[in-house]
């Protein structure tokens, strides 16, 4: 069994882009295996003066993916050619 690319989606509550790219993240979840870890940016001062105008925010390993907007297909190819290193 393939393991699971860690990723890491920044958001608020209330957010509807968040709440967006997490059922993207899902439906790519379908097809590729990804461990995704939801942090709401609210809870730390310094993510939230960092993401407060660019969530969503997709990182994998501390490298950030995507932002706002983000595109479903684009965002499925980018994590597809990282599980494939």
């Amino acid at each position: 069994m393939s393991r699971s690319l860690r990723v890491t989606l920044y958001g608020r509550p209330g957010c509807s882009l968040c709440d967006h790219a997490e059922q993207m993240l899902a439906r790519i979840g379908r097809r590729i295996p990804l461990a995704v870890e939801l942090v709401n940016i609210e809870t730390d001062d310094a993510l939230h003066r960092r993401y407060m105008f660019e969530i969503p925010v997709v990182a994998v390993g501390g490298t950030e993916v995507a932002k706002a907007p983000i595109y479903e297909r684009a965002l499925e190819e980018t994590l597809a050619a990282l599980v494939g290193r």
